[in-house]
């Protein structure tokens, strides 16, 4: 292990209980271990990939929330025994590896519930809300300290909570905890006054307007996560860890408007401020809470939680050293922590561990890995949240994530295997063939990859002289450093396995080539647009191989994900990037988080670039465009460059049973490396 990395691997406390290391799992919704959007059961899934985290050598493990009532047909928590009969034996085997577990207990989402649109149907129907209040009550999901827009959806406000209901999730921690220190667990954490979620409802003050002893003044607004303390220690003994889940700084403009962390976006805080901040972190010690878990942001200014690759690395820090200042228990932060970087504030004394989440499913082995200095073997998380996360929301619908991906959330589009083992997994040929792949992009070099695991002999073969494919270009932006990791991580595991690379060779028959099956995946090629001068516009890629390519003004066609990025990059340069969308709102698409989304959006409205929504092109010339608006109106544009962003075609090279990635069905790099997993698994 190379010595920069020494402070992590150091012992620490929370009150007596002795952590091994500094590296903190957080949790992630789907990771609950009895189980997240159903009643509640024993996660088999959520269970194998904490153990092998675990086996890992993670010094401490929050899974995912366990809601203290179920999401789906109203059962508390603390009801039924068996759960906790599995958890006792699950503890046992935690505890062989040396690392410890506190379960996080969530009092529930309030305006932050994610609506869908079949939510929406229920809650609009008052006859199908009223019958399937049994299994789904709308009313007490998405309820919340006072009435309030949701975050999803204007078709669901939220209600004011009862003082009975309040109470009734105060008397149902205590339960729960108790349950859990009984199976062995090393702690709770309480979920949360952080996010935006329920509990930091309560703390906020654009949120909370109650005028009894729940709202109103500092002590009143923080009093619903003292008294869930209250009742944990009661059922459980003052020496029992109890953590928070904190967000130091809301980061909030108001509802549905975060703060961004760049220049110039100065804002009055409707949230908690930094002041507020370290004040109720002392309040919240001095009340009893044995750690503070801490990041920044609300569901109103996502990007913070949840940080996509626009967030600067270990974004979080700053707000949380101030609060290390002014409290004597462990202060543990995420948000795109490096190592390094954590291990040097801890060597420091400026905070007490780092906290890690979603790199535990793109590798649950990267700490060994960092450990025994293999940190070219880490693959990386790329901040993507296609597979964990893809919670999406833009103009004219509710969240438009699936009820099989809300089922099974904290998948990862990298590693397929993370919480979705029972259909990805190596499993050795006993047949073994010569495969050759057609295509070296991350699809066809994850297809070699697992082709090789197998036991297959593998022969990619590349047209240009270099693999990555289209990702190389995906991935140039400045932001991406990441994906840029993760094309360098695929390149030596082809180099580790072995794989036959033939670089600089086409192949334009698959017939002529020996081998036993043939796999293509030679990806997409753009859309162009059949107007007048189209051919005076370039293509994203174009663009992304050669910048030079750009001048001052540029009007990028397509509001999607990589128009965006282009304007986003455009825009720090110091250019004047404007962007047309035909739909009514940018990155209107169903699987790109709202975290990732709304930081974009969020983004081009502070720094005013213009953005014409409902508007299509009718002509390209050399002054620029002339756009037509929704009700038919020219709209001339002017613009040195134009650069298209609307799609991609896919391109197979001839008809084969095994295509991969886009040149089957466009998509995004999880349904690339996925699609390579169902294809390599059945040669």
């Amino acid at each position: 292990m190379q010595k920069k990395y020494e402070a992590l691997f150091t012992p620490w406390k929370i009150r007596d209980l002795e952590i091994k290391n500094r590296i903190v799992m957080c949790s992630m919704g789907g990771t609950c271990l009895f189980g997240f959007a159903e009643p509640n059961h024993w996660d088999e899934e959520a269970a194998k990939l904490i153990l092998n985290v675990a086996k890992n050598n993670c010094g401490l493990i929050l899974p995912g929330i366990a809601p203290v009532r179920d999401l789906v047909g109203n059962k508390w928590l603390y009801q039924g025994q068996s759960k906790f009969k599995k958890l006792k034996e699950f503890m046992q085997e935690i505890h062989k590896t040396g690392a410890k577990l506190f379960v996080q207990i969530t009092a529930g989402f309030g305006r932050s519930f994610a609506v869908s649109d079949l939510t929406e149907m229920v809650y609009t129907n008052k006859l199908m809300r009223v019958m399937l209040k049994p299994v789904i009550n709308v009313e007490r999901l998405t309820m919340a300290p006072s009435p309030c827009p949701n975050r999803w959806s204007d078709k669901v406000p939220s209600r004011a909570m009862t003082k009975k209901e309040i109470q009734d999730i105060i008397d149902a921690f205590g339960k729960v905890a108790k349950l859990c220190k009984d199976a062995g667990v090393d702690g709770v954490e309480v979920h949360a006054v952080h996010e935006g979620y329920l509990l930091d409802q309560f703390t906020l003050k654009y949120v909370n307007k109650r005028t009894d002893e729940y709202g109103g003044s500092f002590e009143n607004r923080y009093r619903f996560a003292v008294e869930i303390l209250k009742s944990i220690k009661n059922a459980c003994g003052e020496n029992y860890p109890v953590s928070l889940r904190y967000s130091v700084v809301s980061k909030t403009k108001g509802f549905r408007s975060g703060a961004l962390p760049c220049e110039g976006d100065d804002y009055d805080e409707a949230g908690r401020d930094l002041q507020e901040g370290i004040k109720a972190a002392k309040y919240l010690q001095d009340a009893g809470y044995d750690m503070l878990n801490c990041d920044n942001g609300t569901y109103d200014a996502w990007y913070w939680s949840h940080p996509p690759m626009y967030m600067p690395l270990n974004c979080n820090y700053k707000e949380a050293e101030e609060v290390k200042k002014a409290v004597s228990i462990p202060v543990v932060v995420a948000g795109r922590n490096e190592p390094d970087y954590s291990a040097k504030k801890i060597k420091e004394g400026k905070i007490d561990a780092m906290g890690v989440a979603r790199q535990f499913l793109a590798d649950p082995e990267w700490i060994t890995k960092l450990m025994e200095d293999k940190t070219d073997d880490i693959r990386p998380c790329i901040c993507c949240h296609n597979g964990c996360f893809n919670l999406a929301k833009y103009e004219g619908v509710p969240n438009t994530q699936s009820l099989a991906d809300t089922k099974g959330m904290c998948r990862c589009a990298v590693y397929p295997p993370s919480m979705n083992s029972k259909k990805y997994y190596i499993e050795k040929t006993s047949k073994p063939k010569h495969v050759a792949v057609i295509g070296g992009g991350i699809g066809g070099m994850e297809t070699a990859r697992v082709l090789s695991m197998r036991g297959h002999k593998v022969s990619l073969y590349e047209k240009s002289n270099e693999l990555g494919g289209i990702f190389i270009p995906a991935a140039s932006f400045e932001f991406k450093e990441k994906d840029r990791e993760l094309i360098e991580w695929y390149k030596k595991q082809m180099k580790d396995l072995g794989v036959e690379i033939k670089l600089n060779t086409e192949v334009k028959d698959i017939s002529s080539l020996d081998a036993d099956e043939v796999v293509v995946a030679t990806g997409a090629v753009s859309r162009k647009l059949n107007i007048k001068g189209g051919e005076k516009a370039i293509d994203a890629v174009a663009y992304l191989n050669d910048r030079s390519k750009a001048g001052d003004k540029v009007i990028i066609i397509g509001g999607s994900l990589t128009g965006c990025e282009i304007a986003y990059e455009l825009y720090n340069q110091g250019k004047q990037p404007v962007i047309i969308e035909m739909k009514e709102d940018l990155i209107a698409a169903k699987g790109i988080c709202l975290a990732n989304s709304s930081y974009l959006r969020d983004f081009f409205k502070l720094k005013k670039v213009p953005v014409y929504l409902n508007t299509t092109v009718k002509e390209i010339n050399d002054n620029g465009i002339i756009a037509l608006s929704k009700d038919g109106k020219e709209i001339p544009i002017e613009g040195d460059t134009v650069i298209l962003c609307v799609g991609y075609l896919p391109n197979p090279l001839q008809k084969s049973k095994n295509l991969v990635g886009d040149c089957n069905k466009v998509g995004n790099i999880m349904t690339a490396i996925w699609s390579a997993w169902d294809v390599a698994m059945k040669i």
